[in-house]
């Protein structure tokens, strides 16, 4: 049975921490993301098991960063996708929420069911990555990486009730990502 009452507070990044990230363009994170996931996950896009995305478009929301990104795959590599396109999968979450996920200290099953990550879209390509996520083994792979991960993620949880401004901050038209 999937935990659905011992999650943590969910902190969030603070509005002024989340400024500098909305001025970069969403195309410049979905590249960044996708060279990334290209290089962690290249044993599995040999083995074709990222395949299920193939000509799909995922979007990535992280909401309190006020960033996002949009990746799919052709001809067996993960690229950037538009994000003015439609996309078929759309996952969102906190950074908090993100980083419980990527250092396994809770599963996507209880997330999604504590509505921390919310799934939109076609469910059985989010079923699909989900479940890849849950068999892969990259604690050899990203040693190193994982520690800082878990670091940021005790840290974060230490700060769960960061003041929020009481306005929001506007972004200047000249200074909006497109």
């Amino acid at each position: 049975m999937t935990n659905t009452t011992n999650l943590p507070e969910n902190p969030l990044l603070p509005a002024p921490l989340a400024f500098p990230l909305s001025l970069v363009p969403s195309k410049s994170y979905s590249a960044l993301m996708v060279k990334l996931l290209n290089k962690l996950f290249a044993p599995e896009l040999a083995d074709g098991e990222l395949d299920f995305l193939n000509e799909k478009i995922m979007r990535v929301d992280v909401v309190d960063a006020r960033l996002d990104f949009s990746i799919t795959l052709r001809n067996g590599v993960l690229c950037a996708a538009e994000t003015n396109q439609p996309h078929d999968l759309s996952i969102e979450g906190s950074v908090y929420d993100f980083l419980l996920l990527a250092t396994r200290r809770e599963d996507a099953d209880t997330l999604f069911f504590n509505r921390r990550l919310r799934l939109g879209g076609d469910t059985e390509l989010g079923l699909y990555v989900k479940n890849f996520l849950d068999a892969l083994e990259l604690e050899e792979r990203i040693g190193p990486f994982l520690k800082m991960l878990n670091g940021m993620t005790s840290l974060i949880s230490r700060v769960p009730t960061l003041p929020k401004p009481a306005f929001k901050l506007p972004i200047p038209k000249l200074l909006r990502r497109s």
